[in-house]
């Protein structure tokens, strides 16, 4: 699968360090930024780069790592057609895939350490969507998606 990761400089060491794991199991990766922990950087900035990424194809799915992962994922989650979970744990990020369909991962590099984020990102990229009721659910959020894009293109 190829992945794309984005974080701001908070994360940093935590996003190589998942990326490399991710590298090992097989996956090809994509660093969109940031890499520099001395420089301060817009979470939003990446959490868009990665975003675009993943709704144009050029990847499949994303991590995204900041502070708590709330901010970057939020900047990524204004991008119709994402979703990104922000998560602390496997268990929700194996749920967010079989029920949400996620395709983007986010957790925060000062909330989780690195053991516990190989487990998180493991349980999010074996998970698989599970379909039936939920895809049902994940339509109504496409059809919100869609309902205030029309309002703004209006």
């Amino acid at each position: 699968m190829k992945i794309g990761f984005g974080c701001d400089h908070s994360a940093v060491e935590l996003k190589n360090i998942i990326l490399e794991h991710l590298k090992a199991k097989g996956h090809e990766c994509v660093d969109y930024g940031t890499k520099d922990p001395a420089v301060s950087v817009n979470y939003a900035d990446f959490g868009l780069k990665v975003a675009e990424a993943v709704k144009s194809g050029e990847v499949e799915k994303g991590v995204l790592i900041c502070g708590t992962g709330v901010g970057i994922s939020l900047a990524a989650n204004k991008v119709p057609g994402i979703r990104a979970c922000v998560c602390s744990e496997p268990y929700t990020a194996k749920l967010t895939v079989q029920h949400n369909n996620a395709n983007i991962i986010a957790f925060g590099a000062r909330v989780v350490g690195s053991e516990l984020a190989k487990m998180i990102v493991d349980s999010f990229f074996e998970a698989e969507f599970e379909g039936g009721r939920h895809a049902a659910r994940i339509a109504k959020i496409s059809e919100i998606e869609e309902k205030y894009s029309r309002k703004q293109d209006a």
